[in-house]
């Protein structure tokens, strides 16, 4: 086999740093691969982002204001269906009806909203309010909000990836903000260096994975906190109570696919002190540590230790 070349592409996506690193067999062939990737995640940077007024998202989110109905493409079924299975499958804990909850709460503003106001919010949040008849939603209580903001970055991600090996590329890695996909192990079939970041500590890695194939996704409560009188509120919320969770400080998943990856560690942050369990129930690879400092999981902490110039 012809000796491949390296490339390493960077932009800015969905509110976050990316990147594409590949293996092609001239620049030509990866810019003409890391085009197609990248103009696909700005497509759906596009159609489901809640601050864009001509985005799908915000069509629906008018109708949904409305009370009314809207028939929707058949890639946002997709996403739908699969917003379903997870809301089903965390006991009603994952709910994209639940992003309007950031209205009581602002991550910048370093005070915590008033519990009427989280109260009032409540009574618009809940995937049962909805009605899902492929391909008519319905919204059954005038004033709510769905945002995919939970599962679009993590299937940007995996098709960026089934995009490049469509293209050709056998070997590469895409990162979108820390979620990331293995298209193939490096050239030499060495595998990928994934730093898994501490929760705590500043620049601090909890321990370093090899991945060959496969996707790994985090979720914490370090990216938008509020500190408070020595309290920490985290941007993870739970659609039940209005409150951030406080049990789980993060939580990383392996899996095949980023986007069952991302959900899954957004659960086992909502899940508390059961969503290791329910991580090790479904089979898939993880860790975790807590708000008092304990670690766990299914993956050795520590494991594998690397220089850090070689880390995704």
């Amino acid at each position: 086999m012809a000796r491949l070349n390296y490339y390493h592409y960077d932009f800015k996506a969905m509110g976050s740093p990316c990147s594409i690193q590949l293996y092609a067999r001239n620049s030509k062939a990866g810019r003409h691969a890391t085009k197609i990737a990248v103009d696909d995640v700005y497509r759906l940077e596009a159609k489901y982002s809640r601050y864009r007024e001509d985005s799908l998202l915000s069509k629906i989110n008018r109708i949904a204001a409305q009370g009314k109905s809207i028939h929707v493409d058949d890639e946002t079924a997709g996403l739908l269906d699969y917003a379903a299975t997870c809301y089903q499958q965390s006991d009603g804990l994952f709910d994209i009806t639940s992003g309007i909850l950031r209205r009581a709460w602002n991550f910048k503003s370093g005070t915590i909203p008033e519990p009427a106001t989280i109260q009032a919010l409540l009574n618009l949040v809940g995937w049962h309010h909805l009605r899902w008849e492929k391909p008519r939603l319905t919204f059954t209580i005038a004033g709510m909000e769905i945002d995919f903001g939970g599962i679009v970055k993590e299937y940007a991600v995996d098709r960026a990836a089934s995009l490049c090996w469509q293209d050709g590329i056998r070997h590469g890695v895409i990162n979108l903000g820390g979620d990331i996909k293995i298209i193939g192990p490096h050239f030499d079939q060495s595998p990928w260096l994934v730093a898994i970041r501490h929760p705590r500590e500043s620049d601090g890695r909890l321990t370093t994975l090899e991945l060959y194939s496969g996707a790994v996704a985090s979720s914490g409560d370090y990216e938008r906190c509020i500190l408070l009188n020595g309290v920490r509120y985290g941007h993870v919320l739970n659609p039940k109570t209005g409150w951030p969770v406080n049990y789980m400080a993060a939580v990383s998943v392996v899996g095949d696919f980023c986007v069952v990856a991302g959900s899954a560690a957004t659960i086992g942050m909502l899940k508390e002190a059961e969503g290791s369990p329910w991580l090790q129930a479904l089979g898939l690879p993880h860790l975790w540590v807590n708000v008092h400092g304990a670690s766990g999981g299914s993956i050795a902490i520590n494991s594998v230790q690397h220089p850090l110039q070689n880390f995704i």
